[in-house]
């Protein structure tokens, strides 16, 4: 009985997610180097990122975002290993070249969110400081894009869907989706207000998470 107990198979259940599996190491790889990124910015220029943010309404928003953030990176890892979820953690269909063709346009989506942040630099932030006045970037990605970083993790946050169908993920999902164009909006009006003209003519000549388009 005790060897038959140590088996494998005694342990992990008979089929992984492999996709799901994927996709939980992308997310978390994703959640792990912002949190890098805000440690090392308060280290080189004593400056915080606002991963916390300063502005009330913007520490009301993570209180909401935070839940969905670790069901995003969690989720996955909970889908590849468990064979008989609850009804709100089990996929609604199971289609592996569908999930496999999701877990490309996420690492893509990652490797795409990594050249945004090497552009910002310095400039780089999570939320809003109404006290703060950070440089403007408008090269790179940010020529074609008002939000490039937030455009790439709406489309990440789609393949994880894609890859991890379920209801409790498609919920997650619609609030984070939801939650970025709000402050997408909030970030441009604190933009304006700070800087005036110049981020007022950039906004005219560049889309939001389109190119060209002014959203």
């Amino acid at each position: 009985m005790l060897f038959e107990l140590m088996q494998p198979s005694a342990i992990l259940p008979a089929s992984i997610d492999w996709a799901a599996l994927a996709l939980g190491g992308i997310v978390a790889g994703y959640w792990w180097r912002v949190m890098r990124m805000a440690y090392k910015l308060r280290r080189k220029t004593g400056q915080s990122a606002n991963v916390f943010p300063a502005e009330p309404l913007g520490k009301l928003l993570r209180l909401i975002w935070q839940p969905v953030v670790w069901i995003w990176i969690v989720h996955p890892f909970f889908t590849a290993f468990f064979i008989h979820p609850p009804k709100l953690l089990r996929p609604i269909y199971f289609a592996p070249l569908l999930q496999w063709s999701a877990v490309v346009i996420a690492i893509l989506a990652f490797a795409g969110t990594r050249m945004c942040w090497k552009r910002m630099g310095q400039s780089w932030r999570m939320g809003i400081n109404p006290d703060e006045q950070t440089t403007l970037v408008f090269t790179g990605p940010y020529a074609y894009l008002r939000h490039p970083i937030y455009a790439l993790s709406s489309i990440l946050m789609i393949a994880s869907v894609v890859v991890v169908p379920t209801p409790l993920m498609i919920a997650a999902g619609l609030i984070h989706l939801l939650l970025l164009q709000w402050e997408a909006s909030r970030e441009e009006r604190h933009l304006s207000k700070i800087h005036g003209q110049q981020y007022d003519q950039y906004c005219r000549n560049v889309g939001r998470f389109l190119p060209r388009t002014c959203r």
